[in-house]
């Protein structure tokens, strides 16, 4: 290399470098500023779950100490005095408290806690849903046709409840003297896929007790007692 293209590449080099210093000055700032906001976005963010941790257990907490009394309605009075944040813990009280006023006999008021969960737009989904079903199978009062109607809109949604809904709607059938229909719908749930075993047990024992004959799947389930 002549001396001449030496002395042209460290000029070019010194431009270059010159470039990048005066490029630094004017825009290093951003590039400051970005670490800056990667840096306490994950403070804010490992705070914020530290605050959420809190709550949970501070509710938690609160919730087991309700349960403590020994009369279901104390424990459902000592829930609703648990003040809460947000939809979620609302969702929580409002189930526990439904379980307890549904143990102490109160029907009415358990179906209205219930239904206020499943018309909380706030709620997920799933758990709205959980909430009118559980709310639908305590409504034994309402007609026989109007909670099969609902019961099969249920099962029509797909998802856990499907089959729930099908247990449902065999016992409404019943309950209304369709025996041949429960027995169909019942031989279907054994004999699903996504049915749990204790499902199939209920389904089971349900088709012997009418007389039927259990699907060959679930044959010895129909043997094995409920609380086993």
């Amino acid at each position: 290399m002549s001396e001449t293209d030496s002395f042209i590449e460290e000029v070019t080099e010194e431009v270059r470098r010159d470039k990048l210093f005066a490029l630094f000055r004017r825009y290093g700032w951003i590039g400051i500023l970005a670490v800056l906001l990667i840096v306490g976005g994950a403070g804010w963010n490992e705070w914020r779950k530290a605050q959420d941790r809190a709550a949970a257990e501070a509710l938690g907490d609160r919730m087991i100490s309700a349960l403590e009394s020994d009369s279901a309605l104390s424990r459902a009075a000592a829930l609703g005095d648990i003040p809460t944040e947000g939809a979620g813990q609302d969702m929580l009280i409002a189930l526990a408290r439904a379980g307890e006023l549904s143990a102490a006999g109160d029907t009415a008021a358990a179906v209205e806690a219930l239904q206020q969960v499943a018309a909380n737009g706030d709620v997920p989904e799933i758990y709205r849903r959980l909430a009118g079903f559980r709310a639908l199978v305590l409504q034994t009062d309402l007609p026989a046709e109007e909670r099969r109607r609902q019961f099969e809109s249920f099962a029509q949604a797909g998802g856990i409840l499907r089959l729930l809904s099908e247990e449902q709607i065999a016992l409404i059938d019943i309950g209304t003297g369709a025996q041949d229909a429960a027995l169909d719908r019942l031989g279907r749930i054994v004999q699903d896929a996504e049915a749990t075993t204790g499902l199939r047990r209920r389904a089971s024992q349900l088709i012997v007790s009418l007389g039927g004959e259990v699907p060959q799947i679930a044959s010895s389930l129909a043997e094995t007692p409920l609380d086993q």
